[in-house]
């Protein structure tokens, strides 16, 4: 599989699948009251990650919504890796989205035809 190849699947995953936004934008983390997600956060119906929930999205300021990048995170203190989707993201949604996350530490990695446009 090519790099592009990889990246047309996952757009291709995310048109083809319901979101569910289980945490808005604005409202408190459940078990962190202090953390107020900066976007709307969710994941794709259907899908599945290794905590068994689906695969974690947030959902940026952009209206078109289309796969900037995904986010692989890594909790220091739950040894615990994640993948998270960013559709239509700003380098400042991405800014925040981190800030959010703390101390997690994150990787981002953006999606070459979202880089070029």
């Amino acid at each position: 599989m090519t790099e592009q190849s990889f990246w047309v699947e996952m757009a291709r995953l995310v048109a083809n699948s319901h979101i569910v936004i289980d945490r808005p934008h604005g409202t408190a983390h459940p078990r962190h009251p202090d953390m107020i997600y900066p976007f709307d956060y969710g994941f794709l119906e259907g899908t599945y990650a290794p905590d068994g929930g689906g695969i974690d999205l947030f959902i940026g300021s952009q209206p078109d919504h289309a796969l900037t990048g995904i986010l692989c995170t890594f909790d220091t203190i739950k040894r615990d890796m994640e993948i998270k989707f960013l559709l239509g993201c700003t380098e400042s949604d991405i800014k925040s989205i981190r800030s959010f996350l703390g101390d997690m530490k994150t990787l981002f990695i953006p999606n070459p035809k979202e880089e070029k446009e």
